[in-house]
């Protein structure tokens, strides 16, 4: 016998149920599983705070959004390492990663990319830079009679294609006044056979980006002879986006680039600790990357998109165009974005606006290890960096940090490094491989080029010295 239901009683079920199915689909909804994928560039040292440290100290999960639509969301974070930007751009166009890190150059093409695919990137933030260009530059056989870029002229010089190290490889080129394949042979090689290569004595020069220009002097193969400060053109490192993941995504974004400056902030505060890290997960040694990431460092971290990074963007375009490694424009107010920065910086707590207009370097604000006294002049700074201690010792010049040198090694302490700013650029070197002009008064000047420290002999009176001849003075000055 068949039941009757009312009407009503079935309407009544019809709408329950249409409630249930629909509150477990918004519940679907809200408990999705959001892939956050990031491409890094571990070697590449000052994409750090954009990647490494991220990973590393568990960043991104502290500041991913867990409210309002991601309350019941699930987090698939993935993170995939790259030696370069060319390959880490082919992953994101091919849709699988969200985020990337890279240099200005790379960046730059990885735009291009976007677009020949019919799609868009977004260069979100800057993660490091120098308003002058250091941190590019180009090495020698250590004993290459080799010692100004103009001295390249007819040699061969290796450089990875495509990178930023290629773009300022052009640029100085042309300052010469020469021609590719007439006045000097550019060939293409990676970092990692340039290193080979150079031990080996098999190449004449070499330029290459962050850190290596830096790191194979350290490891006493090689010379650096240009600095990419020279060319005085602004280079840097950023965080890039696929724009369709930062529309859908925006708050995930942004906790990315919140992330990213808690990560600026820890290294600002104890740069040496952090160097370490960057060592036991890179190989590269604290040293070097201290070099960069310690106060007055070759190059400054900063998240603001100053006009001179945007230029240096534009430049990049040019560049390409130049290597018909592009042949269209891309609209740059486009391309850069810093609404998510602008947010994550509002986050912080940071004025975005009076960090916009800073363009000082990472400053060093401290008293001389000898003297307790302020230390006013930066020009002149010289630090130490002594085995067995968590913390670089900062002096006010060479003099005072060679003197403090020969007496703790007299008492059978070492130097893991000693560092040095160049007088007439600022930038910061490996004293040991930095030329000296000492004055009447016994004051050092470093300089990273042995023919900037002849002018500046010339210009102002002064003898020029290597680094031995240079603290061997100030060691027998301290032994009196």
């Amino acid at each position: 016998m068949t039941q009757h239901i009312p009407l009503t009683r079935r309407l009544a079920a019809l709408l329950l149920t249409a409630t249930v199915l629909g509150a477990a689909g918004s519940g679907a909804a809200r408990a999705e599983t959001i892939r956050v994928a990031v491409g890094t560039q571990d070697t590449t040292i000052n994409c750090a705070t954009g990647g490494l440290l991220i990973r590393e100290l568990k960043l991104l999960e502290k500041f991913l959004p867990r409210d309002g639509r991601y309350k019941d969301a699930t987090y698939d974070i993935q993170w995939r390492n790259f030696t370069s930007g060319a390959p880490l751009t082919n992953e994101m166009v091919a849709g699988k990663l969200d985020l990337g890190a890279m240099a200005d150059f790379p960046g730059s093409l990885n735009g291009y990319a976007f677009a020949k695919a019919g799609r868009r990137s977004l260069f979100i933030s800057v993660l490091s830079g120098s308003l002058h260009g250091s941190g590019n530059g180009v090495v020698v056989p250590k004993e290459s009679p080799v010692q100004s870029f103009a001295e390249l002229k007819g040699k061969t010089i290796s450089v990875p294609f495509a990178s930023t190290a290629h773009g300022l490889l052009l640029r100085a080129v042309k300052a010469q006044g020469w021609e590719p394949g007439r006045d000097v042979t550019i060939i293409t090689q990676a970092p990692e056979v340039a290193g080979a290569a150079l031990l080996a004595n098999k190449i004449e020069a070499h330029a290459d980006f962050v850190p290596f220009a830096e790191l194979f002097p350290w490891r006493g193969f090689a010379r650096k002879i240009y600095d990419g400060a020279q060319a005085d053109a602004p280079t840097f490192h950023g965080a890039l986006a696929d724009a369709d993941y930062a529309e859908k995504y925006p708050e995930i974004v942004t906790a990315y680039l919140r992330a990213a400056i808690e990560a600026d902030r820890l290294i600002a505060a104890e740069p040496e600790k952090y160097s370490e890290l960057i060592e036991r997960v890179t190989g590269i040694e604290a040293e070097v990357a201290y070099l960069f990431h310690g106060p007055l460092g070759l190059q400054t971290r900063d998240v603001t998109w100053k006009p001179a990074y945007r230029q240096a963007v534009k430049t990049s375009f040019e560049t390409l165009k130049l290597l018909k490694k592009a042949d269209s424009d891309i609209d740059l107010d486009r391309f850069v974005d810093d609404r998510f920065i602008r947010a994550a910086a509002a986050q912080a707590g940071l004025d975005y606006e009076a960090r916009l207009r800073d363009e000082a370097p990472l400053p060093l604000a401290a008293q001389d290890s000898a003297t307790g006294k302020p230390i006013t002049d930066p020009s002149r700074v010289a630090q130490l960096w002594i085995r067995g201690e968590d913390k670089v010792r900062p002096y006010a010049s060479p003099e005072a940090a060679f003197a403090a040198l020969a007496e703790l090694e007299g008492q059978g302490r070492e130097a893991r490094a000693v560092y040095a700013q160049d007088r007439g650029n600022g930038i910061k070197l490996f004293a040991t491989q930095a030329w000296y002009v000492r004055d009447a008064q016994g004051h050092l000047s470093a300089f990273l080029l042995n023919g900037d420290a002849q002018a500046h002999a010339a210009a102002k009176g002064g003898d020029v010295l290597d680094f031995a001849a240079a603290r061997s003075g100030h060691a027998r000055l301290s032994a009196r």
